[in-house]
């Protein structure tokens, strides 16, 4: 590949939240964001690596994350608020869908003038089902693409926008819709060398839970919480099944490691007191997932990886697919990204359920009306979400009885999370998406027509001018060519001491930098009684005038300036 080509390059919209899990509190999110950016920094065949970003605290993280990686590519930094600097590069990865305000970011500049990818995490919330439907109605192109991370979210996200189709074509009738983003699937990455099992670490923790040689030690990673992620308590029948059946034929006693974090503490002692109700025989144990050398020594000391997935906000299930690079057996629900990643050969996926058409309509309403939270709808919706215990006990008992098929598993899940999941082998199909998103821009650039056809920034309808939209408010507005003369101040403050008085400083945001304010003033002082106009005080000062247009309102206000009768 060409190292000087800068179209299978991107830029990454970047903001700490969303890569930063150390910083920014544990999520898959943030997690799964970390992940690829160093992937990223590693795999990617670029000439330079581009952030873009509001501010300097950002633009410096990205500079440290790609530092901690040993990156030696040039690293450029691109403000926000000028977009336009992007280029050569033609492609923005945003961290979750596209926002639609990246869509009229652009506007202005032509919707050709780069293109939009974004990527898919939770898809169950208000705000990024709000997110896709405003996508269809806002200035989004064909050549801007959201990355599906598994077929299922891939159909999830075709649904909700055939709904807004339909809305849209109801609603306006015989008017012609857009086509759609791209919506390719590439599954989240992984660095599977960091999973490679650790024997001492994984002995170690055995002995600390009181494992026996013979016992079989069951182990998941996430975050600890039955709203967000899994109910426990199906999980812990299974468990008491399989441990009842295995202890029959003279097996090994069963435990069960959580290692992970609970988001609200009341959830820690409810688990323990679950799991001692309705596994008895089996012993519970929980690590601090917060620590990297609990989740490798629970990675390293497992025999089976579980992950009984039953709610809506999981949309690609990451942890399985570090297990598999542990070389651990999994048994998963078959649950969203879950279908893609765990095949047969390593592991079991256990049959779902969901409730028929009619039965939760109104828990959705609730949500969307917000009479329920996001928390309450997806804990209602796993309520009435099953999977089959029984299956999930026989798939226990199957592997708790067969060291050889653990070890089939095992290898066969590590050689696929290399093969398929691995950052080296993600991250070209990324480059390839962002390549034939450039393709797509260069043949609409040829073509000419509306696409490239750069939008007045004025007249954009989600914030158009302050003239636009507020041209009713005022008595009158501020001429171009209206001459402006000097009032004498007397022993007032001058502009510097008045600006200090106003305290604009408190916002962060200055009109301009006082010293140029008092020039301009100095310079229609200069002019006499007879004023100037913004023009003639531009000319005199060097300032450009839409900056002194924008100063002498400021020092009208304030009564340093008025107009000429």
């Amino acid at each position: 590949m060409d190292h000087a080509m800068p179209a299978t390059n991107a830029a990454i919209w970047f903001t700490a939240d969303g890569y930063d899990p150390g910083k920014n509190g544990i999520n898959g999110r943030r997690v799964a964001g970390e992940s690829f950016l160093r992937g990223f920094f590693t795999h990617a065949d670029v000439a330079e690596f581009v952030s873009l970003a509001h501010s300097e605290a950002d633009h410096a993280a990205f500079a440290e994350a790609a530092r901690r990686v040993g990156v030696t590519q040039p690293h450029r930094t691109v403000r926000l608020d000028q977009p336009a600097a992007l280029a050569p590069v033609e492609v923005v990865h945003y961290p979750a869908p596209i926002q639609t305000v990246e869509c009229w970011r652009r506007a202005p500049y032509g919707s050709a003038a780069w293109a939009l990818c974004g990527v898919t995490h939770t898809t169950a919330t208000k705000g990024v089902m709000q997110t896709l439907f405003d996508l269809r109605s806002a200035p989004q192109m064909p050549w801007d693409a959201v990355i599906c991370t598994s077929s299922s979210v891939q159909a999830s996200v075709r649904r909700l926008m055939e709904l807004a189709e339909t809305h849209l074509a109801q609603r306006f009738a015989g008017a012609a819709l857009p086509a759609r983003p791209l919506l390719p699937v590439i599954p989240l990455g992984c660095h599977s060398e960091d999973f490679l099992p650790d024997p001492a670490s994984g002995k170690r923790m055995r002995e600390r839970i009181g494992a026996g040689p013979g016992d079989i030690v069951v182990v998941t990673i996430a975050r600890l919480t039955p709203d967000e992620k899994f109910d426990p308590l199906p999980l812990f029948l299974a468990m008491e099944l399989a441990a009842t059946e295995l202890r029959a034929f003279g097996g090994a006693k069963l435990h069960v490691v959580f290692c992970g974090q609970f988001p609200e503490v009341q959830w820690d002692a409810i688990f323990a007191k679950a799991a001692a109700r309705l596994m008895p025989s089996c012993g519970y144990h929980r690590l601090d997932g917060g620590e990297r050398d609990e989740r490798q020594a629970t990675l390293s000391g497992g025999d089976i990886f579980v992950f009984p997935i039953d709610n809506l906000q999981e949309t690609f299930g990451l942890a399985p697919v570090e297990a598999m690079a542990a070389g651990l057996p999994v048994i998963v629900t078959d649950w969203d990204g879950l279908k893609d990643t765990v095949t047969p050969e390593v592991g079991f996926r256990i049959p779902t359920e969901l409730p028929r058409a009619g039965l939760s309509t109104y828990v959705s309403q609730r949500h969307v009306g917000g009479t329920d939270s996001y928390v309450q709808y997806v804990s209602q919706m796993s309520a009435m979400t099953s999977f089959d215990v029984p299956a999930f006990a026989r798939a226990l008992v199957t592997l708790a009885a067969d060291a050889d098929l653990r070890a089939r598993m095992g290898a066969m899940g590590q050689a696929r999370a290399r093969a398929v999941y691995d950052w080296r082998v993600v991250i070209p199909q990324m480059q390839a998406l962002w390549g034939e998103q450039a393709a797509m821009l260069a043949h609409a650039r040829k073509t000419g027509g509306a696409a490239v056809t750069r939008r007045d920034p004025g007249l954009l309808p989600i914030g158009p001018a302050v003239e636009e939209m507020f041209a009713a408010y005022p008595t009158s507005r501020a001429a171009p060519d209206r001459r402006l003369r000097s009032v004498a101040s007397g022993d007032r403050p001058g502009p510097r001491e008045t600006f200090d008085l106003r305290n604009y400083a408190l916002r962060r945001r200055l009109l301009d930098d006082p010293g140029r304010i008092e020039t301009v003033l100095a310079a229609y002082a200069a002019a006499g009684p007879d004023g100037a106009t913004e023009t003639e005080i531009a000319s005199a000062t060097r300032i450009p005038v839409a900056a002194v247009g924008r100063m002498s309102l400021w020092l009208v206000k304030y009564h340093f300036l008025e107009g000429m009768p």
